[in-house]
């Protein structure tokens, strides 16, 4: 890694995806915060295309964490993550509670907090391995998988040709593919509490490849706050990147990072008891923009 080896905030990103794919996001999530801020790859993506992706969560826990201890660093890490990259955030947190000081998972799901067909929509399973698996070109590839992962895209075919091109200079195989499927299918055993780790839980209701209830049930297991965007996709990050740093500066500045998390899937203290579905709205329409 070519980034000081400060703590601070360590990015992941979910499925064949590469520090890339964050586009600038970590600089201005780095700028706005006045925090460092920097991308780490999975093995089997980016700058590890070459590696064997870990077929369970831990493995890719152990690869992050070999990572970083040999850069020097150590933590404690806030941690921004989506999708499989959360599954993987949150494990690393239960692992070794004192390497991360808080969590913003982003459009992430858990094996044991919702059923298969919303870890991923049905609708979503002949698009997804028609981009993957067929013998698609590079471009026609991302182009489909852009379309199942973002909303707010203006010029998709450019996107695409730039994502193309990084597919060609840091292949992922399929058999890597297949891996890190199955390591998202197979989850991790969850624990019960998580006393003492913040998180926020961002989450999209016009996410088309994750139902944003996965999101919901997470929040409400560990009484984590969640904030809702109305029409971004499942790369929230992509779509709306100023409405996602700013949702965790206020979350920041609220004080909610600092408060240990209560047991047994409480709430913070002051957070709103709110029945599920509508704390998602009624945040939504007190947040910055959509």
């Amino acid at each position: 890694m070519s980034e000081p080896a400060t703590p601070g905030w360590i990015l992941l990103r979910g499925l064949v995806r590469e520090a890339r794919h964050w586009e600038g996001f970590p600089e201005r999530l780095a700028q706005a915060l006045q925090q460092p801020a920097r991308a780490v790859d999975l093995p089997g993506n980016g700058a590890h295309w070459r590696e064997a992706s870990p077929a369970h969560i831990d493995g890719m826990v152990d690869a992050l964490r070999r990572e970083l201890n040999a850069a020097g660093s150590r933590g404690p890490h806030r941690v921004l993550a989506i999708s499989l990259g959360g599954m993987v955030a949150l494990r690393w947190a239960q692992r070794f509670p004192t390497e991360v000081e808080c969590l913003v998972l982003i459009n992430s799901s858990l094996r044991g907090t919702a059923p298969f067909y919303q870890r991923l929509r049905p609708r979503q399973y002949p698009r997804l391995l028609m981009a993957l698996l067929l013998p698609l070109s590079h471009e026609q590839r991302e182009l489909a998988i852009l379309r199942m992962t973002t909303r707010q895209q203006s010029d998709l075919h450019g996107v695409a040709q730039r994502y193309a091109r990084w597919q060609r200079e840091a292949p992922v195989s399929k058999a890597n593919l297949m891996r890190q499927l199955l390591a998202a299918a197979r989850g991790f055993p969850l624990p019960r509490a998580l006393p003492g780790l913040p998180a926020l839980v961002l989450t999209s209701k016009a996410d088309q490849m994750v139902s944003w209830h996965c999101s919901r049930r997470i929040a409400e297991r560990w009484g984590w706050p969640l904030q809702c965007h109305l029409s971004g996709g499942h790369d929230l990050p992509i779509d709306d990147p100023e409405w996602v740093i700013a949702a965790i500066r206020q979350w920041l500045e609220s004080g909610l990072a600092g408060r240990a998390q209560q047991p047994g899937g409480e709430r913070h203290q002051g957070q709103a008891d709110e029945r599920p579905g509508q704390s998602a709205q009624a945040k939504a329409d007190t947040q910055p923009k959509q």
